[in-house]
């Protein structure tokens, strides 16, 4: 997927989720690069540790026996590597480091990949949300509340409802990401070192945007409510999927749903009964978002009622994004292949009473009726129709006017064209006048809004990846020079 003005490879930029023991390799070189520019690290000996860096990653890259590739990013496991090809002298990397404030920063860079990848994958999904909703802003569909038909609405709107709620989830993964990006490298264990580590260098090599400064939150505060910060966002995010999809899975209870899935994928006939199309894609994406909604909430439960300074909540990888982005991605899919009948969405209205709150609104706007009056005669019409078994257009306009006149104890200061307009569903969608309504102005004011925000969220996307992509070949080029 391509977002508009988007020509960087986000995936390929940040380099997947998860990726603790490259982590470690990047954080390796930016010490020996730094320690070598500080001088805490004579330099010919600082080479000789750069090179044994890069030896190692070449020998578990090509195989070499005794250099099996590494599965753990834990410190301890790779210095006997290093001391292996480099001697002794090697462990001076470990210079005023800690495996505390390692694994603070492998966690960082793992919550900063994963956060620019889901909102890559968010941006995806909004975008498919705006051009669905650009075919339908005059298509009519009825809306619900209390899972009851309410008033009609467009599909364009409806859409457009779900886009402004994923644009807050983007805004809250990139305040997230702020919060996220600052490096704790340097911090050791709990109090720093005697030896003159410079912190500001290391964030700048690792592409970073500043430092958790004080060394006993950068290891024992701030991992815990770093992940919590993009769990929690990742919690709203699950939600809002899930609600959408049981809006569309209530439409397979009707025996002719007015929007369902193309046939195809994302449907499946039953292995008995060979007219049921069943929605898989939407009972997966339902289920999908619980299961984020599950291991967000453990991340809460691992760090509650701790100590700070103990383990439970310092994992390489707090919040594991693999299963929101399947949500992500599962979500566009759907909105892709969704299949609008428009001609039944507006029978759905039509069949209801839906439109009855315009006449309460026309009588207080063309007649100066109070507005509790009409609400009552609108009931009573609804309760007279139903009870009949006709829909609203079919009630005769005789006995419209003497329901009024029993109510409001006066002849209905509408005539039956009048009556008549008012109550279509075309007269009540196009004619809000309210800001954010489902007026075609207003809607094409929304939706062109909606695309200037995106372009923005994508242009901050690339830029984030832009400046991390430059640390590293910073970095690359420093370390190559030792």
């Amino acid at each position: 997927m391509t977002a508009p003005g988007n020509t960087l490879d986000i995936n390929a930029t940040f380099r997947g989720g998860g990726r603790s023991v490259e982590w470690l390799d990047e954080i390796n070189k930016a010490s020996i690069v730094m320690l070598a520019e500080t001088g805490i690290v004579p330099k010919d000996v600082a080479a000789r540790i750069a090179k044994g860096i890069q030896q190692v990653i070449d020998n578990e890259k090509n195989g070499v026996e005794g250099f099996a590739p590494r599965t753990s990013a834990d410190y301890l496991d790779y210095e006997p590597r290093l001391i292996k090809v480099v001697g002794p002298e090697a462990s001076r990397l470990h210079t005023g480091r800690s495996r505390q404030d390692l694994a603070s920063t492998i966690a960082r860079m793992n919550l900063r990949d994963q956060l620019l990848q889901v909102m890559q994958a968010l941006i995806a999904a909004r975008e498919s949300l705006l051009k669905r909703a650009e075919e339908h802003v005059e298509t009519i569909i009825p809306a619900y509340t209390h899972g009851v038909q309410a008033q009609p609405t467009t599909f364009a709107h409806y859409l457009l409802a779900f886009e402004g709620a994923l644009a807050r989830a983007t805004e809250r993964l990139q305040q997230a990401y702020e919060r996220v990006n600052k490096c704790p490298l340097g911090a050791a264990a709990l109090t720093t070192s005697s030896f003159p580590l410079d912190r500001n260098r290391l964030a700048e090599l690792l592409g970073f945007d500043g430092l958790v400064e004080n060394a006993y939150d950068a290891n024992h505060l701030a991992p815990v409510d770093s992940a919590l910060d993009v769990a929690a966002a990742y919690s709203i995010l699950a939600v809002e999927t899930g609600m959408f999809a049981q809006d569309i899975h209530a439409q397979y209870a009707e025996p002719q749903p007015w929007f369902m899935l193309a046939e195809g994928a994302l449907t499946g006939t039953s292995s008995i009964m060979p007219q049921k199309r069943n929605p898989a894609a939407l009972e997966q994406l339902r289920a999908q978002a619980s299961l984020v909604l599950s291991e967000t909430q453990a991340m809460t439960w691992l760090a509650h009622n701790n100590r700070s300074g103990m383990f439970d909540y310092r994992m390489y990888d707090p919040v594991p994004a693999a299963r929101v982005l399947t949500v992500l991605n599962l979500f566009k899919q759907i909105i892709d292949a969704l299949v609008v009948n428009k001609a039944r969405a507006l029978e759905e209205v039509n069949a209801d009473y839906s439109t009855t709150t315009e006449i309460a609104d026309a009588l207080l706007q063309r007649a100066e009726v109070p507005f509790r009056i009409g609400h009552h005669f609108a009931s009573q019409l609804t309760d007279y129709g139903r009870g009949k078994g006709l829909k609203l257009a079919e009630i005769p306009f005789t006995e419209v006017q003497r329901l009024y006149l029993e109510k409001a104890n006066a002849p209905l200061p509408l005539q039956e064209s009048a009556f008549r307009e008012i109550i279509s569903a075309e007269y009540m969608v196009f004619g809000r006048k309210g800001l954010g309504g489902t007026q075609i102005k207003e809607a094409r004011r929304c939706l062109a809004g909606a695309i200037s925000a995106l372009r923005l969220d994508q242009n901050r996307l690339e830029l984030h990846g832009e400046e991390i992509a430059s640390a590293y070949k910073e970095l690359e080029a420093e370390f190559k020079m030792l």
